[in-house]
């Protein structure tokens, strides 16, 4: 794939997206792209991340239970596989299948350092979409602990009136 086409691919994905094109292009050019056949495994649940990946055509199936049941998402051209991985090394949550001929951009955290050492204004940029997206989960957490509040709340049994 030409490096404008990884461009474009890359200014799609979500957090790349929020960067400027020279950001970009630095990201395009120093990341790897590899295809996979269908069926082939990226890596499996348990695996230490070496990166995230960027869905540049084809179909990633990622499996949490990794017990061949149905897939837990579908990535598709312009997704972005394994976000914390940009960051930090850590173990990988799911399985990823290929589920046709795919190709993908992988970007380690060494890469998605520099990137954000070089271009501040992206890095305050993604800073800001993270802590947007904690602040949304964290609200959708506390509505959950609400539900849950009330529906424990709604069987206990009510007093009589001479027991109060």
């Amino acid at each position: 794939m030409a490096l404008d086409d990884d461009i474009t691919v890359l200014s799609q994905a979500p957090l790349f997206n929020l960067l400027e094109r020279d950001a970009l292009r630095l990201v395009a050019f120093a990341s790897e792209s590899r295809t996979y056949r269908e069926g082939d495994v990226l890596f499996r649940k348990g695996d230490r991340a070496d990166g995230g990946y960027v869905v540049s055509r084809g179909a990633i199936a990622l499996d949490a239970s990794d017990d061949g049941s149905p897939e837990t998402f579908l990535a598709g051209p312009g997704s972005l596989i394994g976000q914390a991985a940009l960051f930090a090394r850590i173990e990988r949550r799911a399985t990823a299948t290929a589920r046709e001929p795919s190709a993908i951009i992988r970007v380690t955290p060494s890469l998605m350092r520099r990137v954000l050492e070089e271009f501040p204004d992206a890095a305050a940029a993604i800073q800001e979409a993270m802590a947007e997206e904690l602040t949304r989960l964290t609200e959708g957490l506390e509505r959950v602990r609400q539900q849950l509040i009330a529906i424990d709340g709604e069987d206990i049994p009510a007093k009589a009136p001479d027991e109060a």
